[in-house]
């Protein structure tokens, strides 16, 4: 497919779909790396646009849960400068390091998960037992998971969405505000730190950038308004997609 309007068009449907997706249960960036790669885009070019255009969705989820009174900003601060802190740690990585063991890691943590969802009966809307403090989970989530995101990448809103619940007790809703909160924290460190030496397609960039604020938007108002029922079996496709994904680009590779 060589006309540019019909490139731009279709990346912008699915640059939409992928915000909805990722505002309920991350795992939008299943959709949109492989949008640019066959858009003819260069991996390193393309990861990087990828960033450009999935901050947009991110923020538009995190406004959208801010205003509805989701996301608590003053218990959230240290785990957002920790989050910052890691991807961009992870960006610098990924420059020396190789992924191949986060590649194999990544789908059985993801598919452990999308099992846990189905199976555990505690997860829902309501707050269950807290198991550590704020700041020990912004020095060992934040961190982590932040510099994972700018390391790798797959699964970055699923991780902190399961960090929320397991570890601080939250519910689901909150889980998936708190965690897009995060997602576009380490999105914009790893965009900053990643763009500097990777040219970013800025048209392809732009138009995906609005379909990305259209889907996020919506997506969160799903959150709020379906809350478990929704994000619940959403999680679970996406888990277990991310990590066919990475399987089979295992066994092609």
């Amino acid at each position: 497919m060589s006309d540019p309007v019909l490139i731009l068009g279709l990346l912008f449907v699915l640059a939409l779909t992928a915000g909805m997706v990722d505002a309920i249960a991350g795992g939008g960036g299943l959709i949109t790396v492989p949008a640019l790669l066959w858009a003819g885009l260069p991996p390193i070019e393309a990861l990087a646009t990828n960033k450009a255009q999935g901050v947009f969705g991110t923020f538009a989820a995190t406004v959208s849960f801010v205003r509805r009174g989701a996301i608590d900003l003053r218990r959230s601060a240290l785990a957002v400068a920790c989050t910052f802190a890691g991807a961009a740690f992870g960006a610098l990585s990924v420059q020396v390091l190789s992924s191949d063991v986060l590649a194999r890691l990544v789908p059985v943590l993801l598919i452990a998960f999308a099992i846990y969802f189905l199976v555990s009966p505690r997860v829902s809307d309501l707050r269950s037992r807290q198991r550590i403090g704020t700041i020990p989970f912004a020095l060992s989530i934040g961190l982590t998971v932040g510099w994972y995101d700018g390391f790798f990448g797959p699964g970055t809103g699923t991780f902190f969405a399961i960090a929320f619940v397991a570890l601080l007790g939250e519910g689901l809703r909150a889980a998936t505000a708190h965690a897009k909160l995060l997602n576009f924290t380490s999105n914009l460190a790893a965009l900053l730190l990643f763009s500097a030496g990777a040219k970013i397609a800025w048209d392809m960039a732009l138009v995906m950038a609005v379909g990305q604020l259209i889907g996020g938007w919506i997506g969160a108002h799903l959150v709020l308004r379906h809350g478990t029922r929704l994000i619940r079996p959403v999680l679970v496709i996406v888990s277990l997609a991310i990590s066919g994904k990475l399987l089979w680009a295992q066994i092609a590779g």
